[in-house]
């Protein structure tokens, strides 16, 4: 007989499936969901984004003097200041580190998410590793889908390094996390990054 991907009688947290690196696909069987991986239609808003004009230039300058060799490091120098000019321009709270409880398998803190107009989105930060990434990730993501049930809009994730951006998209109705081919660089393609997150918050 098979044993469980998870003990059922033991406590996680998100980070432990990180550093626990299951197969990815039985660990998301264990919750119910599948994973699939494709490249995306995101939306992408026509907004002009000229209120993030200095942050190319901001993060550009961030990345000379600054080394990038840890989590901590990319978390203040690349993800924070993109996310925090966000939610200045959404006048919508960001959230980092926030604490979600949903059962012994699926807790723990939350790197950043920014909910918006009943939109949600959740954002993990790792060091070098977008792979082992997606499985924190996508915990999380199930986790929210438990955790909300005002709506049957998809749940959007991001998983970065810092310099490299892919989303994740779970279908509420089909339980299906997608993961998109596509990965989006920064500071290169900061402003397309920036419509397509703007679009997935406004709805």
């Amino acid at each position: 007989m098979r044993r469980p991907i998870i003990d059922p009688n033991k406590s996680y947290t998100f980070r432990n499936y990180f550093e626990m690196n299951p197969p990815v696909d039985e660990l998301l069987e264990h919750f119910g969901y599948t994973r699939q991986t494709e490249i995306c239609t995101l939306p992408k808003s026509t907004i002009k984004t000229d209120h993030f004009s200095h942050l190319k230039h901001q993060l550009e300058a961030h990345m000379r003097i600054a080394d990038l060799n840890s989590e901590a490091a990319k978390r203040e120098v690349l993800v924070a200041p993109i996310l925090l000019n966000l939610g200045v321009y959404l006048q919508t709270k960001l959230r980092i580190e926030y604490p979600l409880y949903v059962s012994e398998q699926l807790k723990g803190k939350i790197g950043y998410y920014l909910h918006h107009k009943g939109n949600l989105l959740v954002v993990e930060a790792k060091n070098d590793d977008l792979g082992r990434g997606f499985i924190q990730l996508a915990t999380e993501l199930i986790a929210f889908d438990q955790w909300i049930d005002e709506n049957t809009r998809p749940l959007y994730g991001i998983i970065t390094i810092g310099d490299a951006w892919r989303f994740c998209i779970l279908d509420r109705q089909t339980k299906c996390i997608t993961q998109d081919i596509r990965i989006y660089t920064v500071p290169h393609e900061l402003q397309e990054l920036l419509q397509i997150i703007i679009a997935i918050l406004n709805g």
